[in-house]
């Protein structure tokens, strides 16, 4: 090979390996957030590179809510998964960065606390009872199951939770100790749900908490407590339970928060609408519950309209129904 052509080869390499990054970065969906909320959003992004035959690539992590917002109000996410609304915090690091978003609900968890099979002694649980246990004043002197109840066996309380990050973390927390983030710190935590069911597959001493559909995908392996709820009444997670409301205060809104300049991007454009289009099928088929047709039409509504915001004001809202819950999204 001469002088020449070798030059021109070495050209055409650098020139092809400097477009590739743009090419890549062109055509990238960058999700990243709730790792309750993933297995919607993977599954939404499955069917959608299908549809597309390769030419969009979507990326979903597992960064937690939180870390997830920290992500997407940096402007390094397109979508931001989130098992809880954008709090306040969270509102001004956006604001403070020029990022401006759309808040979508795309589906009800009902979060769920699972056992071993062989945890004979016990099939329902107080939120008295949960919080006995997780409470700051439980760490290093909560150990043993009867020390929550009495009629429970001296067996170690081995816990299992979300990792600081999570936004399920943030919503159990609120709901069970009467503040976000208030919890014992001697538990094995991570961000990544399956860690969790293994502690709970593997440990008969162990208690867990995640999304419903990491009980679902492993039922055969756990049992989920029913949780006592305001009126009394033991109820287990179900997509029923769910939408009647006896299932409180554990159940909780779903939601993908949109980038509005992302949008944009016809890929990403495109995205949301196949999202919004597909979850009711999609969330059903992972295990979650899905919202009505009407509110994944007004979802559409709001991105058509660019209706930037959160009708939530920065605040969390433990033990709402899902009939609430779209009213407030009709009202803004």
């Amino acid at each position: 090979m001469n002088k020449t052509s070798l030059a021109a080869l070495l050209s055409m390499v650098t020139i092809g390996l400097s477009a590739v990054p743009f090419a890549a970065q062109a055509q990238t969906v960058k999700i990243d957030g709730s790792s309750t909320v993933f297995p919607i959003t993977e599954a939404v992004a499955e069917e959608f590179q299908i549809q597309k035959r390769g030419k969009v690539h979507v990326t979903v992590g597992i960064a937690g809510t939180g870390g997830g917002f920290k992500k997407f109000c940096a402007g390094a996410t397109d979508i931001s998964d989130a098992s809880r609304p954008i709090l306040a915090a969270e509102m001004q690091l956006c604001k403070d960065a020029g990022i401006k978003y759309i808040e979508l609900p795309v589906a009800y968890d009902a979060l769920t606390v699972a056992v071993n099979p062989k945890a004979t002694w016990v099939d329902q649980i107080t939120v008295a009872e949960l919080k006995k246990m997780w409470e700051p004043a439980a760490q290093g002197s909560i150990k043993t199951w009867n020390q929550v109840n009495a009629k429970w066996p001296k067996q170690p309380l081995n816990l299992f939770g979300p990792g600081t990050d999570s936004g399920t973390f943030d919503y159990f927390t609120e709901a069970v100790n009467g503040k976000a983030k208030s919890s014992r710190g001697d538990f094995t935590a991570s961000e990544d749900d399956n860690v969790l069911v293994q502690g709970v597959t593997q440990d008969q001493n162990a208690l867990a908490y995640f999304g419903f559909a990491y009980y679902a995908a492993n039922a055969g392996k756990m049992k989920a407590l029913k949780v006592v709820n305001s009126a009394g009444q033991a109820v287990g997670p179900s997509d029923v339970a769910v939408l009647d409301g006896s299932y409180n205060p554990l159940s909780r809104p779903l939601f993908i928060y949109v980038n509005v300049d992302s949008l944009k991007k016809p890929e990403v454009k495109e995205f949301v609408d196949f999202y919004l289009s597909n979850a009711q099928s999609l969330v059903k088929e992972v295990k979650y519950v899905p919202l009505a047709p009407a509110a994944y039409q007004m979802a559409k509504e709001h991105v058509k309209n660019g209706k930037l915001g959160t009708v939530f004001g920065g605040v969390s809202k433990v033990g709402l129904k899902v009939e609430d819950l779209l009213k407030m999204e009709a009202k803004q």
